[in-house]
């Protein structure tokens, strides 16, 4: 199991402690999300890119630490790039 950063610590201990509520999202919400798995989900179109051996490599053994297939991990880096939600960790 990968370690918690602070933030999903503090989620976990909420959590267990029972002091997270579950909320219904609104119809106008529950559309956006849905619109957005679908989006994220397509497949529509192939894109080849060149890599060098060792990004290759690191990209594959950082797949694996996670638990999937290599391009998985690539298509949802892009995909959280493009939509605004990769940071950069400092």
């Amino acid at each position: 199991m990968n370690k918690l950063d602070d933030f999903e610590q503090e989620v976990l201990v909420a959590y267990e402690k029972g002091e997270l509520k579950s909320i219904s999202p609104s119809k106008v919400e529950l559309t956006k999300f849905k619109a957005a798995a679908s989006a994220t989900f397509l497949k529509e179109k192939r894109v080849n890119i060149r890599l060098s051996s060792p990004d290759l490599m690191d990209i594959q053994a950082r797949a694996l630490e996670e638990g999937m297939p290599y391009q998985t991990l690539i298509a949802s880096v892009l995909h959280k790039f493009v939509s605004g939600r990769l940071v950069e960790k400092h």
